[in-house]
């Protein structure tokens, strides 16, 4: 998975939002399961990734919820 570009993300609606984190999660857990297991991970920096990515859509969820 790539970054997902802030501009991206606020041209998702809320519902597509709030689907794309929990898609986002539930990939965060698996490799996570995999690293904590002892394997190899394929793509070393898809956690970090991953991460930067749930943090970029709760910002902007955020931003719209104050406005």
């Amino acid at each position: 998975m790539a970054l997902l570009k802030t501009s991206e993300i606020r041209e998702m609606n809320a519902v597509e939002r709030n689907a794309k984190l929990k898609e986002i999660r539930n990939e965060l857990m698996h490799e996570r399961g995999g690293a904590a297991m002892g394997g190899a991970p394929a793509n070393p920096g898809l956690i970090r990734a991953l991460r930067t990515n749930i943090a970029r859509i709760l910002t902007v969820q955020l931003e719209e919820e104050k406005r």
